[in-house]
């Protein structure tokens, strides 16, 4: 026979438990699928990731930005972010105050360190008259960069706007 005291708790502990769980969802960790091979070879097509969304602050559940910020991304960090109402994941390339070098001799390409991005004309002309990466700003390019829309196409992504840190995949 069950004790009827008994089941007041089962129930709360279910409730906890869902209670806990979104909570973590919502604020800590994310697993997420990716779709598209912009950060081959890093990232492939359909492949989990573990997101961490405390790595650089605290992620507003009902917007795309952050509520209160700890931590900036640096670079070599892989990111996620929105875009277009999409969920994007890039590779922070260079981060605020970072320089920024363009050549147009042979086709138009962006150094940036030691690396070397190809970019169209279209792209060229958005983003050559910035010397350096912005205040609160990063440069996020796909590790595929010649299958990728990125900060090349749509310009800088604001520290603010970044939602995670790629942690595991």
């Amino acid at each position: 026979m069950k004790n009827k005291s008994q089941e007041p708790t089962f129930w709360k502990y279910i409730f906890a438990g869902i209670f806990i769980g979104a909570v973590i969802k919502i604020f800590v960790f994310d697993i997420l699928s990716v779709q598209g091979i912009s950060m081959e070879p890093a990232i492939h097509d359909n492949e989990k990731i573990l997101v961490c969304k405390l790595s650089y602050g605290i992620v507003n559940p009902f917007g795309n930005s952050t509520l209160l910020r700890w931590n900036n991304a640096k670079t070599g960090d892989i990111v996620i972010y929105f875009y277009k109402n999409n969920l994007v994941v890039k590779r922070c390339v260079a981060t605020e105050g970072e320089s920024l070098e363009y050549s147009s001799d042979s086709g138009y390409t962006l150094h940036v360190g030691e690396k070397n991005y190809s970019l169209t004309e279209l792209q060229y002309n958005l983003i050559k008259n910035s010397p350096c990466v912005p205040r609160g700003m990063i440069l996020a390019i796909g590790d595929n960069f010649e299958n990728s829309i990125d900060s090349r196409t749509y310009g800088f992504v604001a520290q603010k706007n970044i939602l995670g840190k790629v942690i595991f995949k």
